[in-house]
């Protein structure tokens, strides 16, 4: 139990206490860089590689708004242009503001949060190196013709195998898998590491308003993610084995893929934009030394914003042929949510006005942000009335209301960010002269570009043309927009330079350029701050004047290395009361060689290069396996002293620990991705006049009933291990019963005649049936594992309680199946 003192540490420091810790956190020099897996270093890899992509579609954008310039023009071909506008919407959405977004908070919130290090930090390289590779192989599909065309929604049946026969609809397929797998693995990082890796001092109340919102968006991420990853898998199903889920002729709906891709697709507007938000709630006190004015109702209204969001998927959908309810509930929303937004903007604009503004760089871009971000709400408002939708759905209106929301919703705070944190990077601040010429070119531009869309789109120009006759009167307006596009992109080359100008300068000490109330301005260091904070409020660098110096002087909490490697709190998800000491591994080549090899696997698959493919398979398995075996360091000592007379356990099993909160948030995302099949096959059993249809029937009685008893079975072994951690038997036989329950379904589904290929209510089945499998070539090799280790350790126990919760999601999952097929 921890004891509140004055500083936590008050007498002199051991010697060489400092020079362990230097040790402990040393960062690889050279090409070893590679292995590293510090946040913070992860976090500026993210950046620069999300920054890249933001400048490739911005060349894609800039290319097709000179085709657009004047009609009839020939600068790009129909096929070309298809695949220009594809690959730009789809690099900005899934290639840039998504992880643009997770890659400002891997970055920030060890800082923020007083932490060490977030607790995963393996993952967090394990998941930047699956994105990079992911997006460069997607990336170089332009250079052989091979780019998807589709659109970055990818509607069927234009993406099916009949219209879309080559590789380019897999290659996005491929592409936005490794970019799931990477915002899920982020989520997963950012909800342990806020709730559970904060500073002592730090409770709820006190916990930054950035850092609020990065919790409030990785749980969006957990929800809204994985009916992509359904809707991805389901069309691959189709393409590749003919499983018809998305054509009409064979019991298939298209409308399944928009149901299942905006379910996604709204909320991750408010992904992109909630982050922004975040920023400028934290920017905006420093800038005008002054709290941020209803810092609570701020947060309540992210929370609302956040729920609120999931109400609006069918927004997009107005047109589809929805019914009168649907359409009224979501047009409801659409508007609703204006509220909480409109609650943030009044906040910012009292903040400006009770502090003392000036008009410096992060400044600027806030001020730029609130004018294109609310124009972009208003014609948000207006298309969330669906008569006005009808009319101008599909239309440049549109196109205009999305660029007005997203680069004044993201691109604007980002770049106000930029000039506001660059200092952490390297001591040194971006040209605030040139950051005018910046903010001129970009503001301007901005509106030049976009604002005229609106007339576009309402005189009836369509959206994804790539040419058009000089009879439609669409001339000059389009001519205006391409002149405001290369304004735009003068503005981002200018910004460019400066970056890399300042970046090349010499390190120094960041200092508190900004006068900041937030922790990551404390002197910063490979292992975050020298002592790790005592926090007694929401803005503590200004209600606590010598923190920085006490916690430079090691007087506050875990001073310095108890193990000897790296390590961090873990406090209270409430009261940020230090629960126990979380040894962190250290850096290592096998996140970058198990994402080289799940790159590999996917990338030789889809061309074809099954040997090739399997080897890198392989090779992510074995470095899995190596991973996961190094998770849990033998630990020396049970307790560790992070303060004066005041001891904590070094590690922690069961619901104290942090990796089995974490599996409970992979067990979410388990159950909303089964949630999405199960949904697919409901609404196409809606569909028919009879379910099953002609030619098909459940299984005969006995099956189901020897499945249940092998299923509940397995899951009863699993716990009675978990109940004996020393036996090894019960999870082999465990094991061995969901194996046989895997069996017994593919029999029980072969005796019923049910043919996927035969139609969409069969394949809907067999998408069950294969995810169970899927979990089934998950847990048996698991179980193998857990047995391989003998009477667990103490220290490893985490790996049996995570297996069995996991176990028991499964056991669940594959039950509710069973009765979703009775009860239909």
């Amino acid at each position: 139990m921890s004891i509140r003192v004055d500083t936590p540490n008050s007498l002199p420091r051991p010697p060489g206490e400092y020079e362990a810790l230097e040790r402990a956190w040393r960062k690889p020099a050279g090409w070893r860089g590679l292995t590293a897996v510090n946040n913070t270093r992860i976090g500026r890899l993210y950046l620069a590689t999300a920054f890249g992509f933001f400048l490739f579609a911005g060349a894609l954008a800039l290319v097709m708004r000179l085709q657009l310039a004047v009609p009839g023009n020939d600068l790009l071909r129909p096929g070309t242009y298809n695949q220009f506008f594809t690959m730009h919407g789809t690099v900005m959405m899934f290639l840039f503001a998504i992880p643009m977004v997770e890659a400002i908070a891997v970055f920030l919130l060890p800082g923020m949060l007083g932490a060490r290090d977030l607790p995963f930090p393996r993952l967090s390289a394990y998941a930047y190196w699956a994105y990079a590779f992911g997006g460069a192989g997607f990336i170089v599909t332009l250079a052989f013709g091979l780019a998807p065309d589709g659109g970055w929604f990818m509607y069927p049946p234009l993406t099916g195998k009949e219209y879309s026969p080559g590789l380019n609809a897999d290659f996005w397929l491929l592409g936005i898998g490794f970019i799931e797998i990477s915002a899920i693995a982020g989520a997963v990082e950012l909800i342990i590491g806020i709730l559970l890796t904060r500073t002592p001092g730090m409770t709820l109340a006190r916990i930054p308003v950035f850092a609020w919102t990065m919790l409030i968006v990785a749980a969006m991420v957990v929800f809204a993610f994985p009916p992509l990853i359904a809707g991805t898998a389901l069309l691959e199903l189709e393409r590749a084995y003919d499983w018809p889920f998305f054509i009409p002729a064979r019991g298939g709906d298209p409308v399944l893929w928009q149901h299942l891709f905006w379910f996604f697709g709204h909320p991750e507007v408010y992904i992109i934009f909630l982050p922004a938000a975040g920023m400028v709630s934290s920017m905006l006190p420093a800038l005008v030394q002054t709290p941020l004015v209803a810092r609570r109702a701020v947060i309540f209204s992210l929370l609302a914003v956040g729920a609120l969001s999931f109400a609006l998927w069918m927004h997009h959908m107005f047109t589809a042929g929805l019914g009168q309810l649907e359409t009224t509930l979501v047009s409801a929303a659409s508007m609703a949510i204006a509220i909480p937004t409109a609650v943030q903007v009044f906040a910012w604009i009292a903040t400006l006005w009770r502090g003392r503004v000036q008009l410096n760089a992060p400044t600027l871009f806030i001020l730029g942000f609130l004018l294109v971000f609310v124009l972009g709400g208003l014609t948000g408002v207006m298309v969330a009335a669906v008569p006005f939708d009808w009319q101008a759905h599909d239309s440049y209106f549109i196109v205009a209301h999305l660029h007005y929301v997203l680069v004044g919703g993201l691109v604007f705070p980002m770049f106000a960010a930029a000039y506001f944190w660059m200092p952490l990077f390297n001591g040194q601040r971006m040209s605030e002269p040139c950051a005018r010429w910046v903010f001129g070119l970009i503001f301007v531009g901005t509106n030049v570009a976009f604002f005229p869309m609106h007339a576009t789109g309402l005189l009836g120009m369509p959206r994804r043309v790539h040419t058009y006759g000089s009879e439609m009167g669409w001339a000059g307006l389009n001519m205006a927009s391409t002149v405001g596009a290369l304004l735009l992109a003068a503005g981002v080359v200018l910004f460019t330079l400066d970056l890399v100008r300042t970046l090349r300068r010499p390190q120094r000490e960041h200092g508190n350029p900004w006068k900041a109330s937030s922790l990551e301005w404390l002197p910063q260091d490979e292992y975050a701050t020298r002592s790790q904070p005592d926090v007694r409020s929401a803005e503590p660098l200004w209600r606590q004047p010598l923190l920085a110096q006490e916690v430079e002087r090691g007087m506050h909490w875990l001073p310095g290395t108890v193990t000897g490697m790296r390590e961090t709190l873990v406090t209270g998800w409430r009261d940020a009361r230090p629960g126990h000491l979380l040894v962190l591994p250290g850096d290592s080549w096998l996140p970058f060689l198990c994402a080289l090899g799940t790159a590999g696997f996917f990338l030789l698959m889809t061309v074809q290069q099954a040997i090739a493919a399997w080897l890198c398979g392989a090779l992510a398995f074995a470095t899995l396996v190596a991973w996961l075996w190094q998770a849990e360091p033998v630990r020396t000592r049970p307790f560790a002293v992070v303060a004066q007379h005041v001891a904590i356990p070094i590690g922690a099993q069961g619901a104290a620990s942090h990796s089995w909160w974490a599996t409970w948030v992979l067990v979410v995302v388990d159950a909303a991705i089964f949630a999405s099949l199960a949904f697919t096959l409901v609404h196409l059993s809606m569909r028919l006049e009879a379910c099953p249809p002609p030619g098909a029937h459940l299984p005969d009685p006995p099956w189901p009933w020897l499945q249940a008893a092998l299923l509940a079975a397995s899951s009863v072994l699993a716990w009675l291990n978990g109940r004996r951690a020393s036996w090894c038997w019960p999870i082999l036989v465990a094991g061995a019963c969901l194996l046989a329950a895997f069996a017994a379904d593919l029999g029980a589904q072969r005796s019923a005649g049910l043919s996927p290929s035969h139609d969409a209510w069969s394949a809907a089945v067999a998408a069950l049936l294969a995810y169970q499998g899927l979990h089934v070539a998950v847990l048996a090799p698991a179980s193998i594992y857990v047995a391989a280790k003998g009477k667990l350790r103490a220290a490893s126990r985490a790996t049996l309680d995570n297996t069995i919760l996991l176990w028991h999601c499964a056991v669940l999952q594959a039950l509710a199946g069973l009765a979703l097929l009775r009860l239909l």
